[in-house]
């Protein structure tokens, strides 16, 4: 199951107390003072941990508590402190404070890592407080509090490559002839649920990561459909190709389809209506492949590319062209 958003309660660990305690021995007169303070409580961190890709590990979860400090004892020993709660997530993780809803931060890459609830101190004990003016302190503190805190963790898919375009376009056929990825295929809209990412092979020491998002449809800016869910995880892809059917099953013209999605983009984010884009009409292996090639190029003022998923046709000019677009910026290789 694809979980790209969840809410989750931490709590750090409460400081150990300190400890009042005098050393007594049988030929130790007027040992002293000798408590001893107590640990730290542990810290929640959160970690974008490579190789994860979506949050469903943590949804059989709502409290993710880490350990209390230990008390001080007497013979100055001090509490021990506890170990920090780590929670591991996939890189492209938001984290938000869920009660006032500010960013607390992007972990955007592998290792990046948030403290989201800080420990409370150890309390001092007794031995802290001796002087020459007071040497049998009977006072000590408490451990502080630990801090608690309400998330919301949304995911945003980190891709080199976003494929965009009407359900049916051809975007999952594509993704599974250049790379290893798997996602479902069939005759009908809205085969694809959930994103779906694949590294594509380019040589021998190059990849990029191409992402698979769900069909649009008009209106996804605004909820309707599926995409309005996951037209978040094309917000990091730093090119998009928008697939285009040359024959679309509802009847309407490619060019206004291509129209039609480029328009959602926009008004879900205006920088997505300037990220680099390359147009590509797929299924050449149809009879109105060509004509809506360049029908579509003349109607954008581009070049527009004709490949055929199932064939090959045009699978190296994109992968080439693909490559070149992404030199400027900065590839995953």
């Amino acid at each position: 199951m694809f979980i790209d958003e969840v809410e989750i309660r931490v709590e750090a660990g409460k400081g150990g107390d300190g400890c009042v305690s005098f050393r007594r021995e049988k030929y130790v007169p007027r040992g002293g003072p000798d408590g001893g303070d107590g640990g730290d409580g542990g810290d929640v961190v959160l970690v974008a941990e490579e190789g994860m890709d979506n949050l469903a590990p943590l949804t059989h979860r709502t409290l993710w508590k880490a350990e209390d400090g230990r008390p001080g004892t007497g013979a100055k020993c001090h509490g021990r402190s506890a170990e920090d709660l780590v929670i591991a997530v996939p890189p492209g993780t938001v984290v938000f404070d869920a009660e006032h809803g500010h960013v607390l931060k992007d972990l955007s890459a592998p290792g990046d890592s948030v403290v989201a609830a800080f420990g409370g101190k150890g309390g001092k004990g007794n031995t802290r407080f001796k002087s020459a003016t007071n040497r049998a302190p009977r006072q000590s503190t408490p451990g502080d509090p630990a801090e608690a805190r309400s998330l919301r963790l949304e995911l945003k898919t980190i891709a080199d490559v976003g494929l965009v375009g009407k359900p049916n376009a051809g975007k999952s056929t594509l993704l599974s002839r250049l790379s290893r990825a798997r996602p479902e295929i069939a005759a009908y809209p809205f085969t694809t649920k959930q994103p779906h990412l694949g590294r594509v092979q380019v040589d021998f020491d190059r990849t990029f990561i191409m992402a698979d998002i769900p069909g649009l449809i008009e209106g996804a800016s605004r909820g309707a459909g599926l995409g309005h869910e996951f037209l978040r995880h094309i917000q990091r892809a730093g090119l998009l190709v928008h697939l285009v059917e040359p024959r679309p099953a509802d009847g309407a013209e490619p060019t206004a389809n291509y129209r039609a999605i480029r328009a959602e983009l926009e008004m879900h984010d205006p920088e997505l209506g300037r990220r680099p884009e390359i147009v590509v009409v797929t299924k050449a292996d149809l009879p109105e492949g060509q004509q809506a090639q360049r029908q579509l190029a003349e109607a954008i003022g581009s070049e527009v590319l004709l490949i055929s998923a199932v064939t090959g046709q045009g699978l190296n000019e994109l992968v080439g062209r693909i490559v070149k677009s992404l030199k400027g910026d900065t590839p995953s290789w």
